[in-house]
C-alpha cells in the first residue's frame, strides 16, 4: 500500500488522519507528508516513544501501562483514540512494538500492536509477530502495515489489511 492511494482514499471520504507512533518514531506520518498535497488530509502525527508521553499527549492511562506494558494490544487502543481525541481527524493508526535488538520470551523482537480507532467505528486492534528482522526491517514493515490499516479503515473493514 502506498501513502499516495492512503492520501487519495482518504480525500475521496473527506477524512483527515491522525497518526500515533512509538516504535516507527514517526515514519507513517513522515511517509504519509512526503507526498506533495498531504496537508488537505493529514492532521498531526504523535511521536510518543516514552510512556510518559503517551500518557501526556494521548491520555494513555497509567493503569493500562501497569498491566500490560505499552507494547499491548490495549496501549494502542488507548494511542489510536488518544489521537483522535487530541486532533481534528476521524480516522488514526497507532503503533508500539518491540523493533529490536531485544525484547524477552513474553514479547520478541518484532512483535508490534497496532490499533485503528475510527470516529463512530469500534477500535479495531492487532498484533504482528514480524520477527526479529533486525530494527529498519521491523520498523519499515510495521510502517507499511500501518499504511494499509489506513487504508483498509478508509475503504471498508480493517481485518482486510491482512
Amino acid at each position: 500500500m502506498t501513502a499516495e492511494a492512503v492520501l487519495a482514499a482518504a480525500r475521496a471520504a473527506g477524512v483527515m488522519i491522525a497518526t500515533a507512533e512509538s516504535c516507527t518514531g514517526g515514519m507513517v506520518a513522515a511517509a504519509l507528508t512526503d507526498v506533495p498535497g498531504s496537508s488537505d488530509v493529514v492532521d498531526r502525527g504523535f511521536v510518543t516513544y516514552s510512556n510518559a508521553a503517551k500518557q501526556e499527549m494521548l491520555g494513555v492511562r497509567a493503569e493500562t501501562l501497569a498491566a500490560h506494558g505499552a507494547v499491548s494490544e490495549p496501549v494502542a487502543r488507548e494511542m489510536a483514540e488518544g489521537a483522535l481525541t487530541h486532533s481534528q481527524a476521524r480516522l488514526a493508526v497507532a503503533i508500539t512494538g518491540i523493533a529490536g535488538p531485544g525484547g524477552s520470551e513474553f514479547k520478541p523482537e518484532g512483535r508490534v500492536c497496532f490499533g485503528l480507532a475510527r470516529a463512530g467505528h469500534p477500535t479495531f486492534t492487532e498484533t504482528v509477530d514480524f520477527g526479529a528482522l533486525g530494527r529498519a526491517r521491523v520498523r519499515t514493515a510495521s510502517r507499511d502495515h500501518a499504511l494499509r490499516l489506513l487504508q483498509a479503515g478508509l475503504v471498508g473493514d480493517p481485518k482486510s489489511s491482512q
